[in-house]
């Protein structure tokens, strides 16, 4: 067994419910970093047909999960951000006829884009097939994926703004090259030396 595999810690926060209500901030790297949804010319984004699939299956993504709204998103050559807020639980009805919220219904974060990255995979690998897309090696994303829990509205603006600001920074944004599949949105700009405190 690779041990490296073996020991490899979650980036989850140990005891939160990614159930719960709120605001997420999400970022999902393609495997090896690779370029494969497009390109960003002079700052400007230029989605090709992979790239354009992503957005049209993000913005499905409410059909499949009904207590989700999707906020700030960008697709990026080798990776892709997104605001996602969860609205609360599903209510449902008992045998009693009582409403009452519903846990066994409701879906983590992480399952959501699980989701995401499965039917995204499926329909590149159809896309590959038929349309002649660039083949991916192995996996079309990376393992994991960075999230924060976006806890107050100046947070919100400073994320959002970093996600609609993402192809003009795109020459020194820190997921410009393919170095291996380490994500490191946690020392990205946004906008504040001490976001982690902020956001």
């Amino acid at each position: 067994m690779d041990r490296k595999l073996h020991n490899r810690k979650s980036i989850r926060l140990q005891g939160y419910d990614y159930t719960q209500a709120g605001l997420y901030f999400v970022t999902i790297c393609t495997q090896n970093r690779e370029h494969l949804f497009g390109k960003i010319y002079d700052g400007q984004l230029i989605l090709n047909e992979p790239g354009k699939m992503i957005e049209i299956e993000w913005s499905k993504l409410t059909d499949r999960f009904k207590n989700i709204r999707l906020h700030e998103y960008m697709v990026m050559p080798n990776h892709f951000h997104a605001i996602l807020e969860i609205v609360g639980a599903t209510l449902v009805v008992d045998p009693d006829d009582k409403i009452a919220p519903s846990t066994q219904n409701g879906k983590t974060l992480g399952e959501m884009v699980g989701s995401f990255k499965s039917i995204t995979t499926v329909a590149y690998i159809h896309g590959v097939k038929t349309n002649n897309w660039k083949c991916f090696d192995g996996k079309l994303w990376q393992r994991n994926y960075w999230e924060h829990i976006i806890r107050n509205k100046m947070a919100h603006q400073r994320i959002a703004q970093y996600i609609i600001d993402n192809p003009i920074k795109w020459e020194k944004d820190k997921l410009n090259n393919r170095d291996g599949n380490m994500v490191m949105e946690p020392s990205a700009d946004y906008g504040n030396e001490n976001w982690n405190n902020i956001l």
